[in-house]
Parts: C-alpha cells; sequence; structure tokens
C-alpha cells in the first residue's frame, strides 16, 4: 500500500496551479492593437479601454496566488512603433512551500521603435515561501523598455517578516543581439537574518529594481536631484546604454512612494491601478 506521504505528494502534486498567457501586438496607422492571445490554466491578460495611441494589460491570477509548485509562463512581443504598458490587478501574493519551488518565468521581445512598460505591483513573500523567477529579454537598438519590479518579504502591513525560504531571480537583457546585462540574485535559508545584515538590506524587507532602456548620465542626474525625497535607500547608475535604480526600504508603502518618485523623473506614465 502506498504510504501517506506518497498520497499526500500525489495530491499536492496534481493541484498545482499552472498558467500562460502569450500575446503580441503591432502599430496599425499610430495606434497599437493586440494580435493573436493565448491564455491557459489560472493565468488571464486584459485589456482595458485604449489610452491614446498605446495599449494596456493587466494580468489577473485566477488562482488567488503562488503555491509550491505553481508554474507560470509569460510570453510577449511587442512589433515595430508599437507601445505596450502591462501591471496586474494587485500584489502578487507567493505561500509557504512546503516541496517544490514555484516557477516564474516572462520572456519579452520589443521590435524597432516599439516601446514596452513593466510594471506590476508588488510581489509579497510569505514565510517559507520558494519561488524562482526568470526574465529573458530581447531589446532592439531602436526600442526603449521601463521594467520594474518590487519584492516584500513577508506581509509588512501585518507586522509579518519573511524568516526562512528560497528566492531565485534571474535576469537576462539582450540588445540588438548582444548580452548587455545578466544578474542572478539568490536568498535562501534564513532570509531574514540575512536582510539584517548591514551590507545586505539593514532590516529592509522591500527591495526593488528599476530598468530604463536606454539610460544615459543625463537620466542618472535628474532622478538623484530627487533623493531628498526618498524615503529608504535608492542607488542609481549608467553602463551599457541603459540605467538601472536599485530601492531598499524598511516596508513596501516607503519604496513604492519613493519607485514613483523615480519613475516621475523618468516622465513614464503609471498605470491606474498604481494610484488607486
Amino acid at each position: 500500500m502506498r504510504s501517506d506521504v506518497s498520497v499526500t505528494s500525489g495530491v499536492f502534486e496534481a493541484n498545482r496551479a499552472r498558467g500562460a498567457v502569450r500575446f503580441d501586438v503591432h502599430a496599425r496607422d499610430g495606434v497599437t492593437r493586440r494580435g493573436v492571445l493565448h491564455e491557459s490554466g489560472s493565468l488571464r491578460v486584459r485589456f482595458p479601454s485604449p489610452e491614446g495611441e498605446g495599449l494596456s494589460g493587466v494580468f489577473v491570477n485566477t488562482a488567488g496566488g503562488v503555491a509550491g509548485g505553481d508554474s507560470f509562463e509569460i510570453d510577449i512581443a511587442a512589433g515595430e512603433r508599437s507601445r505596450l504598458t502591462l501591471t496586474t490587478a494587485a500584489a502578487e501574493k507567493v505561500y509557504r512551500a512546503p516541496a517544490a519551488a514555484a516557477q516564474l518565468n516572462i520572456s519579452l521581445k520589443i521590435a524597432a521603435g516599439a516601446h514596452l512598460g513593466w510594471l506590476p505591483q508588488e510581489t509579497i513573500l510569505f514565510d517559507r515561501a520558494r519561488v524562482h523567477r526568470r526574465f529573458d529579454i530581447e531589446l532592439d537598438d531602436a526600442a526603449s523598455l521601463l521594467l520594474c519590479e518590487i519584492v516584500v518579504f513577508g506581509r509588512t502591513a501585518m507586522g509579518e517578516r519573511m524568516e526562512q525560504g528560497e528566492f531565485i531571480d534571474r535576469w537576462r537583457l539582450r540588445r540588438g543581439g548582444r548580452l548587455v546585462f545578466a544578474e542572478t540574485v539568490r536568498l535562501d535559508g534564513n532570509i531574514g537574518a540575512k536582510l539584517g545584515r548591514s551590507a545586505v538590506a539593514k532590516g529592509g524587507a522591500a527591495i526593488g529594481t528599476a530598468l530604463i532602456v536606454p539610460g544615459d548620465e543625463a537620466l542618472v542626474e535628474r532622478i538623484r536631484e530627487a533623493s531628498e525625497s526618498f524615503a529608504g535607500e535608492v542607488g542609481i547608475s549608467t553602463w551599457n546604454g541603459f540605467a538601472m535604480a536599485r530601492f531598499c526600504a524598511q516596508d513596501a508603502a516607503r519604496l513604492r512612494a519613493d519607485m514613483m518618485a523615480v519613475l516621475a523623473r523618468t516622465g513614464a506614465a503609471l498605470p491606474r491601478l498604481w494610484l488607486n
């Protein structure tokens, strides 16, 4: 007979959420419109009324969050001269994982003259959550990108902190076919203690990254002019033709405010859901 552990593991595996979204957008007569859309599992994308020449998309996870063993795939292609902004309906919650880690894979392709804004709301990691995330970005030399991510270690608004778990975040950016940025962040084990170290987060519970392409010293200086208003720590630099801002704060609210202040300096229009 099968053991209770085997039965439980089988039931757990059978109930894992799977979701995938793939679509492309194209500019026609100066207006961006959606092309072919494929959705499967618990992941959906909805497109509110067009705003000017660009198109906005909102991701919805009908599973209600991300649990251990879940797998989600996003594949988006922005055609020449198109303009696309993407966000999420709410903050994404990643729950405790007793076994396998959740897998999140995002592929973005941006053609010549196109602009893509990736602006999801926060990702909140519960204690003992395990998640592996991967970004693969292919950007034409004449395309532009604004990619922002905020990760919160615990429900800080509820006084909860993430103490144990695993967070692996892999980013690869190619511009004109050349690899111009590659980074893998790995936090595992006693994450709470590691975040408490001065050289890591100095007790902060929220981190963020804004990747801006193209980016130059003039943009960096504009952002630094707002430094006195930042509630947390913000570092900004530029190389290889793009700019990157790093954020660290005691909680999600302060980091979000800092992120919005930086984005205002870039001239980016925030999704309406960020302003609610």
